[in-house]
């Protein structure tokens, strides 16, 4: 697999190290692609889940400790695209959600997601 797209809690999850939660799939997934690459909404999510308690640290030091840990890097995307392609996607009123998909769509890459409206509505995601 060349690049791989993470949603907001796998991100959350290789951060803390919790990687029990994660398929064999999914870790082999992460471990054998040459790119790895969140959406720029995941960043914005990232930040509302630090601002309601979900998680305590900031986004840039989640994103940051990955970025040393794995590589993993903030995809540049054109957000007009982005938006453009989200217009489609009804199945789901999280902004979050549907943004993250448009941008993997828009980049034609998969999206790496335990999220099962995700795994049910779009083509390029995966878990198991």
């Amino acid at each position: 697999m060349e690049t791989l797209y993470l949603d907001t809690h796998i991100v959350v999850w290789l951060r803390q190290k919790e990687l029990e939660k994660f398929s064999k799939r999914a870790l082999d997934a992460i471990e054998n692609a040459s790119v790895l690459l969140i959406s720029p909404m995941v960043m914005m999510e990232l930040k509302y889940l630090q601002e309601i308690g979900r998680i305590t640290d900031t986004p840039y030091n989640i994103l940051g400790d990955l970025n040393a840990m794995i590589d993993l890097r903030i995809d540049e995307v054109e957000m007009f695209d982005v938006i453009k392609k989200s217009l489609s996607l009804e199945w789901t009123r999280d902004p979050f959600d549907r943004l993250i998909v448009a941008n993997a769509m828009v980049r034609d890459y998969p999206l790496l997601t335990k999220d099962e409206k995700i795994l049910t509505h779009f083509e390029g995601a995966f878990f198991e």
